[in-house]
């Protein structure tokens, strides 16, 4: 596995973070293969809530939830190891990449796998970004 080690800023939510690039610049990463609720008002939320059949209340407070644990996740680590896939880039100029980070015992955690196995996102697969094509279940619990 080849890994970028970049810094990292803060979260935007469950499913993008920031991170700083080479030249110190803040930048968006979107997490490849899941989608988190979302935290916010948007186009997106319209569509997870027909999909999931919830209404803006209960999207918006489990994306707040998300957001909350991919933190947790992350915790104090400085940096995160970023793995690219067949595309580089989104339609709207964000990275995409599976997002790692070292536990304490020095093993590389995908945070986008884990986001899944602890039920605060659902997989979502576009191709041609399918390398690691993950497969867990949402399951809206937290």
């Amino acid at each position: 596995m080849a890994c970028r080690r970049i810094r990292h800023s803060y979260n935007n939510d469950g499913d993008t973070i920031k991170v700083k690039d080479d030249e110190g610049e803040e930048v968006s990463v979107r997490m490849i293969g899941i989608d988190a609720p979302e935290s916010r008002p948007n186009k997106r939320l319209n569509l997870q809530m027909r999909q999931q059949d919830k209404d803006q209340k209960t999207i918006l407070e489990l994306g707040e939830k998300s957001k909350a644990h991919l933190k947790e996740l992350i915790g104090t680590t400085e940096s995160v190891y970023l793995e690219y896939d067949a595309q580089k880039l989104d339609k709207y100029g964000r990275i995409l990449a599976y997002v790692y980070i070292l536990d304490k015992n020095s093993r590389f955690v995908m945070l986008n796998e884990q986001m899944l196995k602890d039920g605060f996102a659902y997989p979502l697969t576009i191709p041609p970004n399918v390398k690691h094509k993950i497969k867990h279940d949402y399951t809206g619990q937290n």
